[in-house]
């Protein structure tokens, strides 16, 4: 399934050249995941807070372009450079949730239906678990689509550059949170079945 996550090696390459200086400073890969999640906190704190101003929604798409550098590079830092551990497997699984969730939530302020929009996270959320529950099944971490993080990302920066250039889409939340769902749930199967798929090939 195409999904945006298909790009990562790409995005990986340039972001390559940084890890040397990031090495050279101590700087370690949980160390950038408790950056990006409590970073993500503090964003999401900040659009709940001025929900009604054009200026955090205007920012919100380069705050997630951000927030996937780092995703990015706490990962070539663990893997890379001998920084892998228990702990940043679950800092990092745990971040991806706890980020999304603080960055998302404050759409449901904005929406018709406010609980549409809360779905989606716990749909999401959903998402992440099935995918993690790949290795404890016998396959490996599933990130299919196609409404991954990645994916996500994009969507919800994309409605919030709308938000900030008309507040009046905010009309529209709910058909975009609809669709979501729906594609969450695609989502949801999509990973349950490659588990499957895969965790048979390994029998």
């Amino acid at each position: 399934m195409v999904s945006i996550y298909q790009l990562k090696s790409r995005f990986q390459q340039l972001l390559r050249p940084l890890l040397g200086g990031l090495v050279k400073l101590g700087v370690r890969a949980n160390h950038v995941t408790l950056f990006a999640m409590f970073s993500s906190i503090a964003y999401g704190l900040w659009l709940y807070a001025d929900i009604h101003s054009s200026l955090p929604w205007l920012f919100l798409p380069l705050f997630l372009f951000l927030r996937m550098a780092l995703n990015a590079i706490d990962g070539m830092l663990a893997r890379e450079y001998g920084q892998q551990s228990r702990l940043g497997g679950i800092l990092n699984e745990l971040g991806d949730v706890v980020s999304d969730a603080a960055l998302y939530l404050p759409f449901a302020l904005i929406a018709p239906t406010p609980l549409l929009a809360v779905l989606c996270v716990l749909l999401a959320i959903l998402t992440e678990y099935i995918g993690v529950l790949g290795p404890a099944l016998g396959a490996s971490r599933r990130y299919d689509g196609p409404f991954g993080k990645s994916d996500r990302a994009f969507a919800y920066g994309l409605g919030a550059l709308l938000l900030a250039w008309n507040p009046g889409w905010a009309a529209l939340a709910d058909w975009a949170f609809a669709a979501a769902s729906a594609l969450l749930l695609f989502t949801c199967v999509n990973r349950a079945r490659a588990i499957l798929a895969e965790g048979d090939k390994r029998v």
